[in-house]
């Protein structure tokens, strides 16, 4: 689909009432440059991990019963499952803010994230995975060593990430 035709779409689904029209193009192009995988923190994550020899699996579909989960980061062998979440997506209670501007849209959005998240724990947990959920404001030291403690429970690892952060 072009560019044309994604622009068509969108206007339609604004018409039909599914989402709030843009308040300006600038806004709508930030919103579309949000992305569902690779973010900035997650991808400081897994070079910090990579270099100190720890591999994993990235956005590996996981099927647990009826519910299906991308975890960002994940140790198959050891069944762990690491999620680094954004601020406003995910409601953190830290930096999360209730939207001000068309409530009526985010608010029940925002609250569905936070159910999904519930449920995609609940379900992980429950086929024995450990679940490892990081804010995207944790220091890149602090998500480092909570994986690293997971993946390697009881031993020392270098702070060469310290520098990195």
């Amino acid at each position: 689909m072009g560019e044309i035709e994604k622009a068509q779409a969108r206007k339609q689904a604004h018409a039909r009432g599914l989402y709030p029209a843009p308040l300006n193009e600038g806004r709508s192009r930030n919103m579309r440059a949000n992305r569902r995988s690779n973010t900035k923190p997650e991808v400081a994550l897994r070079s910090a991990l990579h270099r100190m020899g720890i591999r994993y699996r990235k956005d590996f579909r996981l099927d647990i019963g009826e519910v299906k989960v991308r975890p960002d980061i994940v140790f198959t062998a050891k069944r762990i499952a690491v999620f680094v979440d954004g601020c406003f997506w995910h409601v953190c209670p830290e930096h999360g803010r209730q939207p001000t501007t068309n409530e009526w849209y985010w608010t029940p959005k925002l609250r569905r994230n936070m159910e999904r998240d519930q449920r995609v724990n609940s379900a992980l947990e429950a086929a024995g995975w450990q679940v490892i959920r990081l804010w995207e404001h944790e220091e890149l030291a602090t998500a480092v060593a909570a994986v690293v403690e997971a993946v390697n429970p009881g031993t020392e690892h270098a702070s060469e990430t310290s520098a990195d952060s």
